[in-house]
């Protein structure tokens, strides 16, 4: 008894030694969860960082967190909350943290990664606040945001007013980005709060941007309450069931870490993001009465789209044949398109919660003011088209022991040229816990080719959830206490075509990463993925294009070493191959070097990286997340050959301010012109600069 709380003594000593770290790791290592899998170098996490960040200055009390709270965090599966419950029920409230270590499914490095996260108390949080007190106890944050555009593009340069007013190939407004945020919070359970941002090459407060920012977002949300559980009333997000209905936010996908399989439903949040497109905008409520809870919302907002003139065939004189959904109002084209089209969502989730025992139910209708036209083709002629597309679906969730099975069924509908469309989709996964050194998951799709919702977030291999059939398996082992080894294989199938695959297609991708951490301060893993799919040859007559196997292989080796407390060193070296039968084999590697500096005492952290990359294409590409100011999000894509450096500095002065400075390039070596047209940089250079200011007090 005496030996093992020792032990725990010892390890918990170590762990705050690094506590610092803890933050930053477990953040990059969300963040680049997601970002492998969108493989996209503009992404905006900030709802998911917000929790953990949160979390880390304001810990979530054990003893009083719900299945929801501890949900949040997404560093726990289901089985390892309703353990921490159902100790709590049987031997009511932990007395110490050290406690966590009589729980089955924790083991010593779970405890680690929530330890900076949670506490225990016996008191009891009090939301009965009086409005003197949420002042002085709660939290307010004022963020600026500075990024220049340093060398300058083609969309840039000079031109007169009727070539500008004339041509696409011009950006109206300065290369300047902007971005503010004003937000107050009590806890997790009140948000008020206002966000703008200028994108570069939008006009700011003249022409098409005469109110300033192009996009501005407010919110006032609360949570906490008895009967009226949450509320939103402005800008929102909405997350139901698997993600397959309605799932207005980001989600993992597959990654290492088998439990970001499943989806951890938050029905309400406050959206403070800049995403222009994945949020609703309106009111939202969450209503609880004993074991059951009813969700509604309601949103309308302005979607940019494309209008086009009907022809004698349609009614209307007007239709949209294309949405754009990236929020940029930069040139003649883009302008014309802002606000074209107005959306309308509605909808509601009832559910039961009885234990280890979540049932659900929803509806959701999405219309818009004017019919959706897109222009048919082979591969799209099972999609939506018209003006109103209603969906309805059943998900579950239990926890039994060991086990957790969960899934979503869900249908959509729309009618078209007077008849009625749409398909189905389901998914049904199970997680199981051997023990706290053995876990494994499966997870089954189809997801049909008519079926089809505007906010969804379901686990797949493609873009959205249809057209999609595919069976998952994934692992998650500790073999010994320094070795563990992670690992899924995926197997899937596209019945029918996708954008530019002419066929029905199918693939495989497997994952296999054991990893070495003898203790905290020193942790290496490997990693091997293989993607194997299917699309148009290269080779083609002009008449019928066939289909190959295109196998993608990525190698990884990443060492991290944490030298003492001010310092810590990251290595990463990758490298990919791709090989197809209409195209030479192309290979692409990546060295990083990272150092990261916090010196104890002093209020500066700096951040350094220095990368060479030589890929044969921009096919063989390669991304790499890296440190920014705080909800700013790179991940880059390396390509071609080069170096990259940048430094992060983030300085903290006169007790509530924090300033990050970060300077970033690239580097080409066999470039002399980057990119082309408007984004078009004459030279081999590319930089980056943030410089972010936040006041909170």
């Amino acid at each position: 008894m005496w030996l093992k709380l020792v032990v725990s003594l010892l390890v918990l000593f170590a762990t705050g030694k690094v506590i610092s770290q803890a933050r930053n790791e477990v953040i990059q290592q969300r963040i680049e969860f997601i970002s492998e899998q969108l493989q996209s170098e503009e992404i905006d996490l900030t709802n998911v960082i917000e929790s953990l960040n949160f979390y880390f200055d304001n810990k979530l009390n054990l003893n009083t967190a719900n299945t929801e709270d501890l949900e949040e965090l997404n560093l726990l599966t289901a089985v390892q909350i309703n353990d921490l419950l159902l100790h709590r029920k049987l031997f009511g409230k932990l007395i110490t943290i050290y406690e966590l270590q009589s729980l089955k499914y924790w083991d010593l490095s779970i405890i680690q990664l929530v330890l900076p996260f949670v506490y225990v108390d016996n008191k009891l949080d009090n939301l009965h606040i009086t409005f003197k007190e949420a002042l002085k106890e709660g939290n307010f944050e004022l963020f600026t945001r500075y990024q220049p555009t340093i060398e300058k593009k083609g969309g840039y340069a000079p031109a007169s007013d009727s070539v500008l007013n004339a041509s696409n190939n011009y950006y109206h407004g300065s290369s300047d980005r902007y971005y503010t945020r004003f937000r107050y919070t009590y806890k997790t359970n009140i948000s008020i709060g206002i966000t703008a941002e200028k994108d570069a090459g939008e006009q700011f407060f003249k022409g098409a941007q005469k109110n300033g920012f192009d996009f501005y977002s407010a919110h006032v949300f609360f949570k906490g309450g008895k009967y009226l559980k949450s509320f939103a009333i402005g800008d929102y997000q909405v997350q139901i069931g698997q993600g397959i209905n309605m799932w207005s936010s980001y989600a993992f996908g597959k990654t290492a870490d088998i439990a970001t399989m499943k989806r951890n439903a938050i029905p309400i949040r406050a959206y403070t993001s800049v995403d222009e497109s994945r949020f609703m905008r309106g009111v939202a409520a969450d209503f609880g009465y004993k074991d059951f809870s009813l969700l509604t919302f309601a949103s309308v907002k302005k979607v940019d789209a494309k209008q086009a003139i009907a022809d004698s065939t349609y009614d209307d004189l007007e239709f949209i044949s294309t949405i754009d959904l990236s929020g940029l109002h930069r040139t003649n084209s883009e302008i014309a398109k802002k606000n074209g089209l107005t959306e309308y969502v509605v909808g509601t989730n009832l559910r039961y919660v009885k234990g280890p025992l979540r049932l659900g139910v929803t509806g959701v209708a999405q219309g818009y003011d004017k019919p959706y036209l897109k222009t048919e083709t082979y591969y799209n002629q099972f999609d939506f088209r018209g003006k109103q597309n209603l969906s309805a679906s059943f998900d579950y969730n239990y926890v039994y022991r060991n086990v957790n099975l969960f899934g979503e069924m869900s249908h959509n509908f729309f009618q078209y040229e007077g008849e009625w469309n749409g398909g189905g989709a389901m998914v049904h996964g199970a997680m199981v816990s051997l023990d706290a050194n053995a876990s494994i998951g499966l997870l089954y799709r189809n997801y049909g080719k008519g079926y089809q919702t505007f906010y969804n977030a379901g686990f797949s291999e493609g873009s959205n959830t249809q057209n999609e059939q595919g069976l998952y398996a994934g692992t998650k082992l500790k073999i010994t206490k320094a070795w563990s080894l992670n690992g899924y294989i995926d197997l899937f199938k596209f019945p029918w075509l996708k954008y530019q695959i002419d066929a029905p297609t199918q693939g495989h991708e497997f994952l296999i990463q054991p990893i070495y951490k003898p203790n905290k301060i020193f942790e290496i893993y490997g990693r091997f993925r293989q993607q194997l799919r299917q699309k148009n040859s290269r080779n083609s007559d002009g008449t019928v294009t066939g289909i190959e196997d295109v196998l993608q292989r990525n190698y990884r080796l990443n060492v991290s070493y944490v030298v003492n407390e001010f310092f810590t060193f990251k290595s990463r070296l990758e490298y990919v191959t791709i090989n197809r039968l209409s195209n030479k084999p192309e290979k692409g590697m990546l060295f990083t070097q990272d150092l990261l500096y916090k010196p104890k005492g002093l209020p500066i952290d700096i951040s350094l990286r220095y990368a060479l990359f030589d890929t044969d294409s921009y096919d063989t590409r390669l991304y790499s997340f890296e440190n920014n100011a705080l909800y700013v999000f790179a991940v880059p894509a390396y390509y071609y050959q080069g170096n990259r450096a940048y430094i992060l500095v983030r300085y903290s002065f006169l007790r509530h301010c924090d300033l990050w400075v970060r300077y970033g390039y690239f580097l080409y070596n066999n470039r002399q012109n980057i990119s082309s047209g408007a984004e078009g940089i004459v030279g081999s250079k590319k930089s980056d600069l943030v410089i972010q200011l936040r006041i909170s007090f």
